[in-house]
């Protein structure tokens, strides 16, 4: 298989971890080998979908046997970068922000959270699941020291733009964004702007027009 250089389209990268989480319950159950077929029963994805967003991946299956789901799990992982631990920080430790630096789940796909930066003087100076909370002002010197190149923003939606130029001008390469504000930035940084309230609304708008 070849490395993260590959070209695969973002709504296939986005399936990808369905994979991975229906094939690492399948070799934990012992399965050693699955067709795209059982893959598309458990997750609601068509088959041969599941087999050409694999296929960018150069894994492919046998003829009547399926895909090796070690070898399957293994190369998922490979190309996912879940294995590699990448170091982040917490722009804004909330509700959502102290929540996000206390779930452990997050390590299991790679992700570190180090530490925590906020400007409210009663968290400065605390830990929150075992992570230090520190001042804003204190993110440039702080960030090369924690070695962190990710920021997980959560800060209030009005402070968001101001922060990620904060986090891009401290060396920041990219920013996993949880604000409603939709950041900009230098073309060389990654942005992946998750809006809960986003999902919320089609959520409610697909509730209501059922």
């Amino acid at each position: 298989m070849e490395d993260n250089a590959l070209y695969v389209p973002e709504p296939a990268i986005r399936r990808l971890p369905w994979y991975l989480a229906c094939v690492s319950r399948l070799r934990a159950q012992g399965v050693e080998y699955v067709s795209s077929t059982v893959i598309s029963h458990q997750i609601n994805v068509d088959s041969s979908q599941i087999a050409k967003d694999l296929s960018y991946l150069n894994i492919k299956g046998k003829t009547r046997i399926g895909y090796e789901v070690k070898e399957l799990e293994r190369g998922l992982l490979d190309f996912l970068g879940f294995h590699q631990v990448h170091n982040a920080v917490m722009m804004g430790v909330g509700s959502l922000g102290s929540a996000l630096i206390a779930d452990s789940g997050l390590s299991r796909y790679g992700l570190n959270i180090v530490a925590g930066f906020d400007v409210n003087p009663a968290l400065v100076g605390t830990e929150i699941g075992g992570k230090p909370i520190y001042d804003l002002s204190e993110l440039s010197w702080r960030r090369k020291q924690l070695n962190a190149e990710i920021a997980v923003i959560a800060v209030p939606v009005e402070r968001a733009a101001e922060v990620a130029e904060l986090c891009v001008a401290s060396g920041i390469k990219a920013l996993w964004n949880f604000t409603p504000f939709r950041i900009k930035t230098s073309p060389d940084i990654t942005i992946q702007n998750t809006s809960i309230y986003a999902h919320l609304a089609v959520m409610y708008n697909r509730m209501n027009t059922k």
